[in-house]
């Protein structure tokens, strides 16, 4: 047993569980030895990585189905949980240490990394699975870390990433029946016009969907996102989750399956309803957090968008949205827990003013925001860039269609903006609210910041080294493909000449504008104001009323037509967990109405039951 843990592909599942082990059996009142046996545990899992990313190491056969490979896309996942598992497992040293869930969380942290590895190099369908099952009961137990009030949010999210994962296992059934195999590596372009296969297929889009958050099996996501505790949204449904389910799509629609147009347009259409739907809902949030989920889920649109295209620059392009969603994504949720830290909540509301105090978080929020806005020369750039490729190249085939999905994917990133815009004035950079200035909010530790910065600097450099880094390092070993890229930017020199014109702008504002600034009071411009002041003080009675960030887009709820989409989604009429619920509450009614507690009635149902099994069985 010692030999097999110890065999080298092995090595980041014993490590990150062995570590979880640590965590648990620690002493309560230890929480910064934890922290540290967390960060410790991650940098030795990021480690143990190294020779299976550097191709020294890349299958292994061993008892059973224990049969796992290290190919290009399995490594990029596995390599990147360790990666956010690093960053933040620092992280949660600081946020963790007035919280009261800190054992639990490292362990659990640790246990689901290890399981994620195990679900990213497996090369065994029924491997696969029990990582996967795994997974979910993990992203169950971190979510309800938060308390009661997350209660509903984890058992809402063990439903649905549960019921898909029985279905994953349904379609994992009807390929073994049909291939006689359940090797990742032997499973090549199985034909989905086969109803069978494609009903398989089908099932491993829907445990991918459930998993990385996508329409319609995307609102988990969103209460999670306001509820669980920080450093789990910035892991899980942000940075993890996201890496394995579309780890799961692309292995099924790149390896294991061979699509058709069929598949590919559904593809297509569910990745342009996921961008739309999602950054419609994000632009009328109120809170910080409920805003970044629904943009996680929006996100994924793009990547299920590239993968659909079926084209070489579409799956890369997918693939890098993928990476690139994990980085500022998992930057801007950790920024949103430094704000929740020190200012106590994260209503944007009650907002304000926090630049002026937290110049590093409002620095690494802002780049991530222009990231995730597909912002130049910023990594979110670049792999949108590549989808749009995808799809304007996957037009050759679906005639009429491709601009539907590049119009979709190119009004998803200028809405992304307008929210973000939203978000950055009603977090950083208008006037302190009462609360604020009452909190008296400051940087918070290093601990807290330096992950943020890191994530930031890496936005930077995937995308302005996309050429000599970001794809040839990560993304054309992930895409197995030679990649030939006519339609990209180029990076360097069109970095070079947006700096030069920010710079030249800014030495004309300042030499233009010194001393000549006329104060006036606030142009409405037709904004539907808020009743009160952020304060809770009448608006009337402030004759420095300003306009919020939260005001910005108020007047879209009340479009006509959009009213009616936004009253409801409100009322859970796209939810499927709240439609399920409406139809087995219905089901239940009926039988209930069956129990009248008169015994000769329950005896009735008895023979009636029994004189059927008999008509069936004699027949």
């Amino acid at each position: 047993m010692l030999e097999l843990m110890l065999e080298p592909i092995l090595m980041p599942l014993t490590i990150a569980f062995l570590g979880g082990l640590v965590c648990l059996l620690l002493p309560e009142r230890l929480i910064r030895a934890r922290g540290l046996v967390g960060l410790a545990t991650s940098l030795l899992v990021l480690l143990a990585m190294w020779p299976l990313w550097t191709g020294d190491i890349t299958t292994y056969h061993g008892p059973g189905i224990l049969q796992l490979r290290a190919d290009g896309l399995a490594c990029l996942g596995a390599l990147m949980s360790a990666v956010f598992g690093v960053l933040i497992s620092l992280y949660s040293i600081s946020y963790l240490k007035v919280r009261a869930s800190g054992r639990r969380f490292f362990t659990y942290l640790l246990w689901t990394l290890a399981a994620a590895e195990g679900a990213f190099l497996a090369d065994n369908l029924i491997l696969l699975l029990m990582f996967w099952g795994i997974l979910g009961l993990t992203l169950y137990l971190m979510v309800g870390l938060a308390g009661p009030e997350a209660a509903s949010a984890a058992k809402k999210t063990f439903i649905i990433v549960g019921a898909t994962d029985s279905l994953l296992v349904m379609g994992a059934g009807i390929v073994w029946m049909l291939t006689g195999t359940t090797r990742l590596s032997e499973l090549q372009a199985l034909n989905t016009s086969v109803v069978p296969l494609g009903i398989a297929f089908w099932t491993f889009v829907a445990a991918a969907f459930a998993k990385a958050g996508a329409f319609p099996l995307h609102t988990w996501l969103p209460e999670v996102g306001e509820r669980a505790l920080v450093p789990v949204t910035a892991y899980l449904p942000a940075a993890l989750d996201k890496l394995l389910g579309i780890y799961l799509l692309a292995r099924a629609s790149i390896h294991i399956f061979a699509l058709g147009l069929g598949e590919r347009t559904g593809l297509m259409f569910l990745g342009a309803i996921t961008v739309i739907a999602a950054v419609m809902m994000a632009l009328v949030q109120h809170d910080l957090r409920r805003l970044l989920a629904y943009h996680a889920v929006s996100q994924v649109g793009y990547m299920v968008l590239g993968i659909g295209t079926g084209t070489a620059v579409g799956i890369a392009g997918g693939i890098f949205h993928m990476l690139n969603n994990a980085i500022y994504k998992s930057c801007l949720f950790l920024g949103a827990g430094a704000v929740e830290t020190e200012c106590g909540h994260t209503d944007l509301d009650r907002l304000g003013g926090l630049a002026r105090v937290m110049p590093l978080t409002f620095g690494a929020f802002l780049v991530a925001a222009l990231a995730i806005s597909g912002v130049p020369p910023l990594n979110g750039f670049a792999s949108k860039w590549m989808v749009y490729q995808g799809i304007i190249e996957s037009g050759q085939e679906r005639v009429g269609l491709w601009i539907v999905w590049l119009a979709a994917a190119m009004l998803g990133s200028a809405l992304t903006l307008a929210s973000f815009v939203k978000a950055l004035n009603a977090t950083f950079l208008r006037k302190a609210s009462p609360e604020v200035e009452a909190a008296e909010p400051r940087e918070p530790s290093a601990a807290m910041w330096l992950p943020m910065l890191i994530l930031a600097v890496f936005c930077v450099a995937l995308g302005v080294g996309v050429h000599r880094f970001s794809l040839p390092v990560f993304i054309r070993p992930a895409s197995g493909t030679a990649l030939k890229l006519p339609g990209v930017w180029a990076a360097g020199p069109a970095t070079l000449m947006l700096l030069t014109a920010l710079a030249a702008g800014g030495g004309v504002g300042l030499l233009t504008l010194r001393g000549r600034i006329r104060r006036t009071g606030t142009y409405v411009g037709g904004e539907i104001l808020s009743q009160t002041y952020i304060s809770g003080v009448e608006a009337e009675s402030r004759p420095d009323l300003e306009v919020t960030g939260v005001d910005f887009y108020r007047e879209i709820e009340h479009l006509p037509g959009l009213a009616r989409m936004y009253d409801l989604a409100r009322k859970g009429a796209f939810d499927l967990y709240e439609i399920g619920l409406r139809v087995v509450g219905y089901f239940v009614e009926l039988l209930r109405s069956a129990h009248t507690g008169i015994l000769l009635t329950y005896i009735s149902w008895v023979v009636a039951g029994l004189l059927g099994i008999m008509i069936f069985l004699l027949r």
